[in-house]
């Protein structure tokens, strides 16, 4: 009944600050120059300040402000995006083809950098200041400290240019025929750059999140206790210093698996990945107000569902924060 009446409570708060995003990030758009009236009219060379008057009393861009916003939110909360100005098709319709892409590229880079990063971390911390926590550490930051696009192109020279392993791009190998079960080896081969180029670059941050956070339960009394009573080594690090050091990463993986959804706009364009990063990414070039106010709505929403997540996860993780709350 407690964990109930904190998720309610929870989805209470997560609603209210979804809303308060909905309308901060209308804002912000419309608070950009130029507008999707100007894109169009460039494109037909027709930028008479008739042709657009009529594109913008068409698409509703000539109402006050706050009377778009009322419109806007009264719709989007019955999850009505309005029509993309430059696809004419319903918003809903392009993010729902696309959002299964997005999810399958950035869970399988969320769960790569999680779990690699915590089993490197806690080598990194058992060996402490010795060789393989400094070449642990040190590989680790340099692909954090590379750019994703940068990463992505040295990865396609590689295995695809020069050893001709895996796939460049796309989500599939077009015109071929396939079995169901050569699909999803196809579907794998095209995810493995993708996945691994995004999820590198956050690996390096549970390196050192674990590395720091086993470090530190580790000089703890009940880890000496453990120690002191002969339990083993490998039962002392499963049980006291990993469970307790997962408090930490989880609060962070709950902030970074909607960052992902930013990282993916820069793998999906290098890779081309047919995903909402790449259709912002479109959209934002030609002032595809709906649609990007969508995405920016689906990636908050992310944040969020995963923020609650983590809240709920504490307590099955450390028993004292469930009963506390």
């Amino acid at each position: 009944m407690r964990y109930l009446r904190l998720l309610v409570w929870r989805l209470v708060k997560a609603a209210g600050v979804l809303l308060a995003i909905l309308v901060l990030n209308f804002l912000l758009i419309h608070a950009a120059p130029g507008d999707p009236a100007s894109v169009l009219a460039g494109e037909v060379g027709q930028a008479d300040a008739q042709y657009m008057a009529t594109v913008r009393h068409e698409f509703g861009l000539d109402k006050p402000l706050p009377v778009q916003l009322a419109v806007y939110v009264s719709n989007a909360v019955r999850l009505n995006f309005g029509q993309s100005y430059r696809e004419g098709r319903p918003v809903f319709d392009l993010i729902a083809e696309r959002l299964p892409a997005t999810l399958l590229l950035t869970f399988s880079s969320f769960v790569f950098a999680l779990v690699v990063g915590v089993i490197l971390g806690v080598i990194a911390a058992r060996f402490a200041g010795r060789a393989p926590d400094f070449l642990i550490s040190l590989v680790s930051l340099a692909f954090f400290a590379m750019p994703l696009f940068w990463t992505g192109l040295m990865a396609v020279l590689l295995f695809s240019v020069e050893l001709n392993w895996l796939p460049a791009y796309g989500m599939q190998t077009i015109g071929a025929t396939f079995t169901p079960a050569q699909s999803v080896l196809d579907l794998l081969r095209h995810l493995i750059l993708p996945a691994g180029t995004l999820g590198l670059f956050y690996l390096a941050v549970y390196v050192q999140m674990t590395r720091g956070a086993a470090l530190e339960v580790m000089n703890e009394d009940f880890v000496r206790t453990a120690r002191a009573k002969g339990v083993p080594d490998g039962r002392v690090w499963r049980a006291h210093i990993l469970r307790n050091a997962l408090l930490p990463i989880t609060t962070l993986a709950s902030l970074q698996a909607g960052q992902l959804v930013g990282g993916a706009v820069l793998t999906e364009t290098v890779f081309a990945w047919p995903g909402i990063g790449r259709l912002a990414f479109d959209a934002l070039t030609q002032r595809d107000y709906n649609v990007l106010l969508a995405i920016f709505l689906v990636s908050s929403a992310v944040v969020i569902v995963c923020n609650v997540a983590a809240d709920l996860l504490y307590g099955l993780i450390d028993p004292r924060i469930g009963a506390a709350r």
